[in-house]
């Protein structure tokens, strides 16, 4: 038999014969699932990110403070409340400056809160900021 013979072919399944320029039909073969997960191994599934020690919220509200040169009150742990600007700060304390009395040097963690001294009032400071 020649290979390009079609005289001596069986007919196709269906009754039909099928012509050599007509493409076949052909069945996917699908992998089975669990074969391939168990050949992948499991997974760990990935941990959430840790969050960022700094986010530099801190020191964008000071250096906005610091530069508008807004009054603010300092309220320590012993409830002791200290009014004026802050000048500078770092990692540890801030600096704040005070009119009629000596500018303080203050430890953040004797800092209970902070807030505007325009929030206590609830007007604004006469130099219109």
């Amino acid at each position: 038999m020649r290979r390009y013979d079609t005289k001596n072919q069986n007919p196709a399944p269906g009754g039909h014969e099928r012509k050599p320029e007509e493409p076949m039909q052909r069945k996917l073969i699908r992998p089975n699932l669990s074969e391939l997960k168990d050949r992948l191994g499991t997974r760990q599934p990935r941990r959430k990110q840790v969050p960022p020690d700094q986010t530099n919220a801190e020191a964008f509200y000071y250096l906005k403070q610091m530069n508008s040169r807004t009054p603010m009150i300092v309220v320590l742990k012993d409830g002791e409340e200290l009014r004026g600007v802050i000048e500078w700060y770092d990692r540890l304390c801030i600096k704040v400056n005070r009119q009629g009395a000596p500018n303080l040097m203050v430890m953040k963690d004797t800092i209970k809160y902070m807030f505007k001294a325009e929030e206590l009032t609830g007007e604004k400071p006469p130099d219109g900021r």
